[in-house]
């Protein structure tokens, strides 16, 4: 770590033989520790203080509840649609659609904390709809702490995310490039795993729909199905219109549900950021947990400088933009895909992620947080430059 302190301690274990390790990590389900000539998975542990693991846990159970609320104020609205960036032929479907309970309109999510090493914590985004990193968090976290002999809270991932399909049941899991994409595939196959269910992995391409039936390439019908598929993507696929009238008349159920969206658009940040600095739906207690968690978040460049632009559906770094004390451009993200050309654009103060030194030099830490029907459970760390996009790299968050 870079300075004289950190909430976090980097304990590396690159001199161990890394080949077996990545074969038995393999055999558990993570076979893409690495990737052709790279080294996806880093060899180290981040190891955070208990201390501020305690605050982020309680962090996200408050922020899961302030954003819920904010989801209810929301829904039915069509001008909060609009601003949040929902494309229009989703807004039937999120209108018909029974809200879920209160904090299970998404029951398989990931919030992205900017964790500093003086140990502020700051929320980033929340990936409540599609996230990925489960088996990085889940299969391959617990074994990397073990062996070094440091705690895990990822530990009950495979058991709340089991409980979360009980009450789902879906009859698919399905993403795109099903047995080819290393990625995507071991993820709906760890997660059919986990649920103990009797679940298909298909191919969302190898979809089709008659009259709102759901069918697959052998002409079973679906009727309940989880998707690593952005709910976004509806509105600019071929076929996106079908699958949303498929939901609208019951004959598909999605999960997550449709709701995720509007948890997963970070113009619901700037919602909420906009209602508390107006007064606005939050009680005392949730508008000390907005000021200390919540960065000020806006739907117009209201910043001189020192500041992040982004998609409401920017995914893995695509279309994140950092700009300087001075307001000039400073890095932009050139890998992944720019949703800015589609979705509106939400303006961020940036916050300080901690810092790792490795012998390609100077890592950012993003630290993950899963949250399994409810309740936080997982950390998932990420290293890579000050945008966290796909050439970004997993290393095992453990606390001390």
């Amino acid at each position: 770590m870079t300075g004289s302190y950190s909430v976090f301690e980097l304990l590396d274990q690159s001199s161990r033989e890394r080949a077996p390790r990545v074969a038995e990590l393999h055999k558990l389900g993570f076979t893409w520790a690495d990737l052709e000539d790279e080294e996806y998975w880093l060899d180290a542990i981040a190891v955070m203080r208990r201390e501020t693991y305690q605050e982020l846990e309680q962090a996200a159970v408050k922020l899961w509840t302030i954003l819920d609320k904010a989801v209810r104020y929301v829904h039915g609205r069509h001008d909060l649609y609009d601003l949040l960036g929902i494309p229009d032929v989703l807004w039937e479907m999120l209108d018909t659609s029974p809200l879920p309970e209160p904090g299970r309109i998404s029951r398989y999510a990931r919030f992205d904390f900017a964790v500093s090493d003086q140990g502020v914590i700051k929320l980033l985004e929340l990936n409540a709809d599609t996230p990925t990193g489960y088996v990085e968090a889940s299969i391959a976290t617990p074994w990397i702490c073990k062996e070094a002999g440091i705690d895990s809270p990822n530990t009950a991932m495979k058991e709340l995310l089991a409980a979360a399909w009980q009450e789902e049941r879906p009859d698919t899991a399905a993403c795109v490039a099903y047995g080819t994409h290393l990625e995507d595939s071991g993820t709906i196959e760890a997660l059919v795993r986990h649920s103990g269910l009797d679940i298909q992995c298909v191919d969302c391409l190898d979809l089709w729909i008659d009259n709102g039936i759901v069918k697959d390439g052998q002409d079973r019908v679906i009727k309940r199905m989880f998707a690593l598929y952005p709910k976004e993507w509806m509105a600019v696929d071929e076929g996106g219109d079908a699958l949303a009238y498929a939901v609208e008349k019951g004959h598909l159920q999605l999960f997550n549900g449709p709701h995720s969206i509007l948890l997963q658009s970070k113009g619901l940040i700037a919602a909420v950021w906009g209602m508390y600095e107006l007064g606005l739906l939050f009680d005392p207690v949730e508008r000390e947990a907005i000021e200390r968690y919540i960065l000020p978040t806006y739907n117009k460049p209201v910043f001189s400088g020192n500041f992040v632009s982004k998609s409401v559906f920017g995914r893995e770094g695509g279309s994140v933009r950092l700009f300087d004390d001075s307001g000039r451009l400073e890095l932009e993200d050139e890998d992944g895909f720019d949703g800015s050309v589609m979705f509106p654009t939400v303006y961020q103060k940036r916050a300080e992620m901690a810092r790792i030194m490795r012998p390609e030099g100077e890592l950012h830490l993003l630290t993950g947080l899963f949250v399994l029907n409810g309740k936080p459970c997982g950390l998932l760390g990420r290293a890579g430059g000050p945008i966290t996009g796909n050439t970004s790299h997993f290393i095992a968050l453990g606390v001390r």
